[in-house]
């Protein structure tokens, strides 16, 4: 048997708080409290929801003879909150990823991530629901460390990567850039025209709107979201971040790519049509790959059975212990 997974129904934390609270709830029997603590320790296991890998299941999967290599801008304005209305930035990027992987599932996906710094975040899986994971997890660094953005950060780790997937063989190569195009460090947009070759589709898809959104960043170490303020101005203002399209569409031209404002996935629909249509041209025959998927069995329900029975037991023994006091006072009340 593998390791034992968790599928909590309520976050462990809450349900933490609420087993010290049950805890506190102190009985007046040392036995009654022994089986109290025993209560909450099984209520406890049963949310977190243990489960065990129970047998291995093998699925065919077509393999896409094509590399796609999603560019992140994980820089602090991405989380400014004007994605399809009020939403992050990054959380639009997010739920893209995932339907992007979910459409061209088969082909071979890597991640690079850039805000002071660019960096290959995922190397390059045909595990789709990894990379639609790991980007989801993507935070940007604090504002008093971020040294400005630059899109320009990213250029040399992009031409590297394109160019390494596009010599390993003769597939397609498709490149989408998430980003809002802002630039703050002062800097101008370099030209991206030096990677088209190595690129056979994709899009650069664009995150903001022209009016702008506000910012919060959230600690780990703090409760409360930390608004981020611009300070060059007195008295300093909430910071507002807006989509620059010039450079992104300065960008998608640069990259012989198609230019896509985002405001929901499915506005990548039309361009996901022509990536797996290069993909699929490219292929000689269809190649199918073998997966071993491992499917999980719930245990929870045998501690929920032991839950119950101690229930019932606590409640036999209350039950008696009620029928017995009340015989002692009636033997009293006939004495006297």
């Amino acid at each position: 048997m593998g390791k034992i997974l968790i599928n909590p129904i309520l976050p462990v934390w809450l349900m933490g708080i609420i087993c010290v609270g049950l805890l506190f709830l102190k009985r007046k029997s040392l036995g009654a409290y022994i089986r109290q603590i025993i209560a909450v320790l099984l209520l406890f296991t049963i949310n977190i929801r243990p489960m065990v890998p129970n047998e291995s299941i093998s699925v065919e999967t077509e393999k896409l003879n094509i590399k796609v290599i999603f560019v992140v801008d994980n820089t602090i304005s991405m989380l400014a909150e004007d994605y399809n209305g009020s939403f992050r930035r990054l959380d639009g990027v997010a739920d893209d990823v995932r339907h992007i992987v979910d459409s061209i599932d088969g082909a071979d996906f890597t991640v690079i991530s850039f805000n002071n710094n660019a960096a290959v975040s995922v190397p390059f899986t045909d595990n789709g629901s990894y990379v639609a994971t790991m980007v989801s997890s993507l935070y940007p660094i604090r504002s008093i460390y971020a040294k400005g953005t630059s899109l320009n950060i990213v250029h040399d780790t992009l031409a590297f990567v394109a160019k390494k997937a596009h010599e390993k063989d003769d597939g397609a190569v498709a490149v989408f850039f998430l980003s809002d195009g802002e630039i703050t460090d002062d800097s101008q947009l370099q030209s991206f025209a030096d990677i088209a070759g190595y690129i056979s589709c994709g899009a650069v898809m664009g995150y903001g709107t022209t009016n702008g959104g506000e910012m919060y960043y959230v600690d780990p170490y703090y409760d409360e979201p930390e608004h981020i303020m611009d300070y060059t101005q007195y008295p300093a203002e909430p910071a507002i971040s807006k989509i620059d399209e010039n450079n992104l569409n300065s960008l998608a031209k640069d990259l012989g790519i198609d230019y896509v404002h985002m405001t929901s996935s499915n506005k990548i629909n039309p361009v996901l049509e022509k990536v797996k249509k290069k993909a699929e041209s490219d292929l000689s025959e269809k190649e199918m790959k073998e997966k071993q998927i491992w499917a999980s069995k719930d245990i929870y329900y045998y501690f929920a059975m032991a839950l119950m029975v101690l229930i019932l037991w606590d409640a036999v023994l209350l039950a008696t212990g009620h029928v017995k006091r009340n015989r002692k006072k009636k033997s009293d009340d006939e004495q006297q």
